[in-house]
């Protein structure tokens, strides 16, 4: 039996947004590329954590399946519509567009040199570009030099790795926590 002082919230109480009201809503300067994700069930993810956070955008990049996707679907639950989205068959060309657009294009990886995710400042009035990569390879040895920094989520356990999907959860609350608090 629920105890009387804390009880689940309906659905109405939750005032969720429409995706009309979500789409005209502010959101935190922050795009997400995906780059070369395989998993669609982390591409639904991914949407659904942008669209918990208010990112600007998604990149979907290289081999990353797009919606509309059964698969992705499962685990996006409709998010799919309502963060803006777009195919970039060239994360190169994507990068060099976000960087002449003002944007610090950060990685999220495990490199010498990376800072820590909590020792990372963020400022918010400045862009982002946050690159999470394929599910084994990481992100691509090619591009690695046009990144400008890299932010490595801290772990002490035997695996030092994340599902993307858990990364990218974490990493978006961290800037969405730091940006809009």
């Amino acid at each position: 039996m629920p105890s009387p002082k804390h009880q689940k919230l309906k659905l109405e109480a939750l005032r969720r947004k429409s995706v009309e009201e979500f789409k005209g809503s502010m959101k935190i300067p922050v795009v997400v590329l995906l780059d070369n994700v395989r998993s669609m069930h982390n591409v639904g993810s991914v949407f659904r954590t942008s669209d918990a956070f208010s990112i600007q955008k998604i990149y979907l990049c290289g081999i990353t399946p797009r919606p509309p996707h059964r698969e992705i679907q499962k685990t996006a639950l409709g998010a799919t519509e309502s963060v803006n989205w777009e195919y970039a068959p060239s994360i190169f060309e994507t990068i060099d567009k976000l960087k002449e657009e003002n944007y610090v294009i950060i990685g999220i990886e495990q490199v010498t040199n990376s800072v820590m995710l909590e020792n990372y400042q963020v400022f918010p009035e400045q862009k982002y570009a946050l690159i999470f990569g394929n599910e084994v390879e990481g992100i691509s040895e090619e591009i690695l030099s046009k990144i400008d920094v890299f932010v490595e989520i801290p772990q002490s356990g035997t695996k030092h790795s994340l599902n993307i999907s858990v990364c990218a959860g974490i990493v978006l609350w961290e800037w969405f926590s730091k940006m809009s608090g």
